[in-house]
């Protein structure tokens, strides 16, 4: 057992005690709630400590992971936990905002800096898209990691030229050569919006509204889109889809950025290459964000947490232990994160301001402004049409209220997996080249 792992267990046991003599006061305990290994675990004992530098108050912290959002948000919805942080993805931040059950973000922090607008504001404009009943999310969520649907491909087999659109995945060529994630709310919104080209290219369309649209007509075209190459797949995937491109039994894979840099990095070890590109007909991007739940008890240390991560350093330090890309911007983190030795330059403007654009930075992690401008984000709408869709599709044959129940628990899985063991082994990797770098 790890030392953070033991520390995490007695903050458990420790806090049990103390609340089970006091049911009442919750004053010195902050209970936090992640998804598993998001997160620098070293920074739970440093924000204690923080704390009482800053407020003259001290707090320990209760710190628990989940697996599944719809699991954590239950918790939430029926008064089960009183937790004061809590890390959901963008359309669960959506669900929980038009339900009333988050707490707006007080900026008062005293003498303490306000962190939080370092934010990138291109994360803060995703943000605002959330639909939430006339309520601004960015009043009640602070966005943490985020990346975009793509393709992990073999430029073996596939050129740099075809990925550019989704069609190819459509190519006879690559039958029995393809592998789709089996999340079907990532795969409908990056298709819609790629399939809606013409029309946003002519203006008669734009990427928010299409973003929320799951009318018959493009349910229908999704579907459609999906049958047209259906034969080619070899694998509705959960987690292997990266092991098998790096085994070249597949040549390409619709995923997320995050399980791409984990191949390209497994396949480079193995004297492999495979790539990852956005087709830039369109796709979509997510992100994970802290909120404050409306039970929570503490909501000032939770305030005071949250704002203790929006630090460029305590940035910095999550994104080297997870593997995924911060959303904090500004030139301390553009700094760490650019690397002239081993990547071309592109266009970050949209993250890092105007005097990013030209950056030699990871495409992967970062993809160029031109990208970007046709990512649109997920919603929460349309969950059992869409499963309906999607078992279709697959050709299942259970009802479509099975699906919803298996889609839910196995989104979570997917989550988790990727999480707890694909980023692992990205961030020993990344660890090690910051090593390398220092040493020079």
């Amino acid at each position: 057992m790890t030392k953070n792992k033991m520390k995490r267990i007695l903050y458990i046991v420790a806090a049990a005690l103390m609340l089970a003599g006091c049911s009442e006061d919750r004053s010195g305990i902050l209970k936090v709630y992640n998804w598993a290994d998001y997160i620098d675990e070293d920074l739970i004992g440093e924000f204690e400590e923080w704390y009482e530098e800053q407020t003259g108050e001290s707090v320990e912290i209760i710190y628990q992971t989940f697996d599944i959002n719809e699991t954590m948000l239950s918790k939430i919805e029926f008064g089960q936990e009183d937790y004061d942080v809590v890390c959901p993805s963008d359309y669960i931040i959506e669900r929980m905002l038009k339900n009333d059950l988050l707490l707006p973000l007080e900026r008062d922090f005293g003498d303490t800096p306000d962190y939080l607008d370092n934010v990138g504001p291109y994360l803060a404009g995703k943000m605002s898209e959330i639909e939430g009943n006339g309520k601004d999310a960015n009043d009640y969520c602070v966005a943490y990691m985020w990346g975009t649907v793509g393709l992990i491909y073999n430029p073996k087999y596939i050129s740099d030229e075809e990925v550019k659109d989704w069609d190819v995945l459509r190519n006879p060529d690559y039958k029995g050569k393809v592998l789709m994630k089996d999340a079907f709310r990532d795969v409908y919104t990056s298709l819609l919006i790629a399939l809606n080209k013409e029309a946003l290219d002519k203006g008669e369309k734009d990427l928010r509204s299409l973003a929320f649209d799951i009318s018959d007509e493009s349910i229908a075209l999704v579907e459609n889109y999906l049958n047209s190459f259906r034969e080619s797949v070899c694998g509705w995937e959960a987690d292997f889809g990266k092991e098998q491109m790096t085994k070249e039994l597949a040549w390409i894979n619709l995923s997320w950025s995050g399980d791409a840099q984990w191949a390209i990095d497994e396949a480079a070890e193995i004297g492999m290459e495979l790539r990852y590109a956005v087709p830039e007909t369109g796709s979509s991007v997510w992100f994970d964000g802290w909120v404050i739940p409306k039970y929570a008890k503490n909501v000032k240390a939770a305030r005071y947490f949250i704002n203790f991560m929006c630090k460029p350093e305590n940035a910095i330090r999550n994104m080297d232990m997870t593997g995924y890309v911060s959303a904090i911007g500004g030139s301390e983190i553009l700094e760490y994160m650019t690397d002239p030795e081993e990547y071309d330059p592109i266009d970050v403007s949209y993250f890092f301001g105007e005097e990013a654009d030209s950056v030699c930075i990871n495409p992967v992690l970062y993809p160029d402004k031109a990208i970007v401008e046709r990512c649109g984000m997920m919603h929460d709408t349309g969950t059992e049409e869409l499963l309906k869709m999607w078992s279709r599709v697959k050709g299942d044959s259970a009802s479509a209220w099975t699906y919803i129940l298996i889609c839910l628990v196995f989104a979570g899985l997917i989550s988790a997996v990727i999480v707890k063991y694909a980023k692992k082994r990205y961030r020993r990797k990344r660890y090690a080249k910051k090593r390398r770098k220092n040493r020079r």
